[in-house]
């Protein structure tokens, strides 16, 4: 099973430790990450591995999201399923 992340507000130092970090608390693994910074903006988007994860679903991705408010920035967790579900014609 796997997860996208998405991840998305003002740059600054340590962002994606941070977000690492808080995966690895609940064994959400990163599989593979993209990101950038657009005019003081920072963007991620993270491809992860949940089969692990020690947590429900559902939870971590609302701890995740409640993160993203502590730190200043927007984290949205989707299930491999729902995105796929999405981008499918």
């Amino acid at each position: 099973m796997k997860a996208v992340i998405s991840v998305i507000g003002k740059d600054k130092v340590g962002i994606l430790a941070a977000v690492s970090a808080k995966c690895a608390e609940n064994s959400v693994n990163i599989i593979d990450v993209s990101q950038t910074v657009m005019q003081g903006m920072f963007t991620m988007i993270m491809l992860t591995d949940i089969s692990k994860i020690s947590v429900n679903f559902g939870d971590f991705a609302e701890l995740m999201k409640n993160y993203g408010k502590e730190i200043g920035m927007d984290i949205r967790v989707m299930h491999e399923d729902i995105f796929n579900a999405m981008h499918r014609i």
